[in-house]
């Protein structure tokens, strides 16, 4: 069995796992945790970043810094997982789901316009399978409207748009180290990255359960108090520990990425456009390899060809069922226009194995399973 992923292990992360563990400050915000926010806010060129037990717990903080409440609404893509959703719904806002751009699977920046509103208050972009939203036309119509931008750029890590790491690019964004993710803290795990200054202040209040907590441990203040809403938003620090190991080695990791990503391109590029659709990377973006998907021509045939290969013990999956089809997405949310490509190409999405470690062979495998099955399935429809 070619498993669908397995969580990055680079060798590093004992160590430092144990050294935690005897470290006489586990609870978040300790050596590792430093290390790592300061290894992303180098890398980043950002005010501060803070990591998370999750990336869902980070953009639940990004909806309690914008003051969401009811009432309020909040323009996203209905292709993304649910968590992007329930972020800004846990503070009362109305989701407005909008179409994606059938190439990349992104928010479609030419409708964003028509989606607002006088009760508009963020725009969430979901940079799908690492690969960059059109971001100058979306931060254009935010200066222009006064609308924030959140990055959802759980899949993101080391991509780039122009030149510029995703999750620099909005008002705040969010990375998430899920053991699915190109980079893990040992499972879980996210960070909360702030490029406006305004929310450093008010994030770390709030992640330490509305208290100043953390301004009494820098010895700013000699005693700490409650003074804002918050929750329990610090990461162990074994979690950190385990990402730490893995920053260590980030670029092995993306190259490898890489190296399976191109070798799935190539090997199934013969079959399109007739039999498949293979991803698209515009110009403007660099790519981390996080996911590669292709396109079959419908749901009947992407069926037909998972069953194959699941028979063939290749562990191939579908993605995300759009949002705004779901019982929750049509209560709490509305699709503002057309649903032109959210929902057909959904169906038509599958996503091939890549994991660090994938050896030559076994991608390969997962090629030779994926052209028989088109043999079988895709190429017999007509």
């Amino acid at each position: 069995m070619i498993p669908f992923n397995k969580p990055p292990y680079t060798g590093n992360e004992d160590k430092y796992v144990m050294a935690a563990m005897r470290s006489p400050k586990m609870s978040g915000d300790g050596e590792f945790t430093l290390k790592c926010q300061a290894w992303f806010e180098n890398y980043l060129a950002c005010p501060k970043t803070l990591l998370t037990p999750s990336c869902t717990q980070a953009l639940e903080m990004a909806a309690i810094l914008l003051n969401i409440k009811e009432g309020d609404e909040v323009i996203m893509p209905s292709f993304t997982f649910v968590s992007t959703a329930n972020a800004f719904v846990l503070r009362g806002a109305k989701i407005v789901f909008v179409d994606v751009r059938p190439d990349t699977m992104n928010l479609d920046e030419a409708l964003v316009e028509a989606a607002i509103t006088e009760k508009t208050v963020a725009i969430v972009v979901v940079h799908y399978a690492g690969i960059s939203c059109e971001m100058d036309k979306i931060m254009e119509v935010s200066k222009r409207r006064n609308i924030f931008v959140i990055e959802d750029a759980a899949q993101g890590m080391l991509s780039t748009y122009k030149g510029r790491p995703l999750g620099s690019i909005g008002h705040m964004a969010a990375y998430s180290f899920h053991e699915t993710k190109n980079y893990t803290s040992g499972g879980e795990g996210g960070l909360l990255i702030i490029n406006d200054a305004q929310f450093v202040n008010r994030a770390e209040v709030i992640r330490e359960k509305g208290t100043n907590r953390s301004q009494f441990f820098r010895g700013m203040i000699d005693k700490y108090t409650w003074v804002d809403i918050g929750s329990s938003y610090l990461p162990s620090e074994l979690q950190a520990a385990y990402l730490y190991g893995q920053l260590e080695r980030v670029d092995v990791i993306n190259t490898a990425r890489n190296d399976i990503w191109n070798t799935y391109f190539d090997g199934l590029k013969d079959l399109a456009p007739d039999f498949i659709e293979l991803p698209f990377v515009p110009e403007s973006c660099v790519g981390n390899a996080h996911m590669f998907y292709l396109k079959l021509p419908d749901i009947k045939v992407r069926s037909a060809v998972l069953e194959y290969l699941r028979d063939a013990k290749v562990g191939a999956v579908f993605h995300y069922v759009p949002l705004h089809s779901s019982p929750a997405g049509k209560e709490l949310g509305r699709f503002n226009g057309v649903d032109m490509y959210t929902t057909r190409d959904s169906e038509r999405l599958i996503r091939l194995p890549v994991w660090f470690g994938m050896t030559t062979e076994e991608v390969q495998h997962v090629i030779d399973c994926v052209r028989s099955a088109i043999r079988e399935t895709a190429c017999k429809k007509d």
